[in-house]
């Protein structure tokens, strides 16, 4: 009895594009039509090449930080969305 296979998720679809455009690597057409053989290429992707922090904070704590700033009525300094440990600290006190 033979297995068909299922197509790819869109959302498969679209994280496999984003990691083949971050590894610089393509995407094999055959992929893109087996859910199974592409889960197993965005693993082995996605472990290939981990993303990297910069060190600037991720857009989740600057909508954290800027959420908190108009509760309370105050601005974050500038220099704090160069870096993500400053703006931890900051959401810390200010919480």
């Amino acid at each position: 009895m033979e297995q068909t296979s299922l197509p790819p998720t869109q959302k498969q679809l679209s994280f496999a594009r984003t990691l083949s455009l971050r590894n610089h690597v393509p995407l094999p057409q055959e992929l893109r039509v087996d859910r199974r053989k592409l889960s197993v290429w965005i693993q082995t992707q996605a472990q290939a090449h981990p993303t990297q922090s910069d060190g600037r904070p991720t857009s989740k704590q600057v909508a954290y930080a800027e959420r908190i700033a108009m509760i309370k009525r105050r601005q974050v300094p500038d220099e704090y969305f160069k870096d993500k440990d400053m703006l931890s600290r900051w959401i810390d006190s200010n919480r």
